[in-house]
């Protein structure tokens, strides 16, 4: 079903005929996406919907963005911003992290999955805690796994410290060497260590700074602290009010399909 889509003379002219041909005949589009302007969903089948394509030095990453929100576009970002979220997506690297939200990596596998990034307000031990809540649109599948192998996603957070949790009973505990970073009260990126005790790197990292509620940002800076969840593809799904947030979580929790820790809050 042919899709919505503004494709600019610029974008069409970057990525070539045959690929905007495919983009614009709805084979390689996602229907629904997340605004990388606004953050907030979007769906290219039932609204204009803008491509956007982001490329550094060496990597381009197509994103989408209500028509309203920005014109079809190219922008030029630092090639770090981009190399390390391709990376994981192509199945280069062993790190686990996947592209920013809303983005999809050109010339790799058909029906890539992006990360989803939501954050809300949850009740913990009588506390309300700052939380982030991460789910990727489709399977990750293991750098260099045969696809349709299956999804791999909790098995590799799961590697990397995190934490399997059957409720929302207890805090988890804190993964060190991680950290969440705030700045000016927007959410820019979620920080793991870097390989050879260098610097930390971006796991994940906003095309732009995703805005958080005031009340989010003053719980983070008294708890210096932030809880991150996360769950396969389809078991959480974009909830509007954090009640329903929660209940989510509980179900996926209950379901075997969640796993978490705590970050320390980089930033204020």
């Amino acid at each position: 079903m042919p899709r919505m889509l503004d494709l600019s003379d610029e974008v069409r002219a970057e990525i070539g005929d045959e690929e905007a041909d495919r983009l614009l005949a709805g084979q390689n589009a996602p229907g629904a996406y997340d605004c990388t302007s606004c953050r907030t969903p979007g769906d290219s089948d039932r609204e204009r919907t803008s491509t956007v394509l982001f490329v550094g030095d060496e990597t381009a990453v197509l994103a989408f963005a209500h028509a309203a929100c920005l014109p079809s576009q190219i922008v030029e970002v630092a090639e770090e911003q981009l190399q390390g979220a391709v990376r994981s997506i192509t199945g280069e690297t062993g790190d686990t992290g996947v592209a920013p939200d809303s983005a999809a990596a050109l010339g790799g596998r058909p029906e890539q999955a992006v990360l989803g990034v939501t954050s809300g307000l949850v009740l913990i031990e009588g506390e309300l805690r700052p939380a982030l809540v991460v789910e990727p649109t489709g399977p990750i599948a293991r750098p260099g796994a045969a696809p349709g192998g299956g999804d791999d996603f909790l098995p590799l957070l799961i590697e990397q410290g995190f934490m399997p949790v059957t409720s929302l009973d207890a805090v988890p505990p804190t993964l060190h060497g991680w950290s969440v970073l705030l700045a000016m009260g927007q959410l820019h990126a979620i920080l793991q260590p870097g390989t050879g005790n260098g610097p930390q790197v971006a796991w994940w990292q906003a095309h732009q700074p995703l805005q958080v509620t005031e009340g989010w940002r003053a719980a983070a800076n008294k708890l210096q602290s932030v809880l991150l969840f996360a769950a396969p593809a389809g078991a959480i799904g974009r909830q509007p009010r954090e009640d329903l947030l929660r209940g989510a979580l509980d179900r996926a929790a209950g379901g075997g399909q969640l796993v978490a820790c705590a970050m320390p809050l980089a930033g204020t």
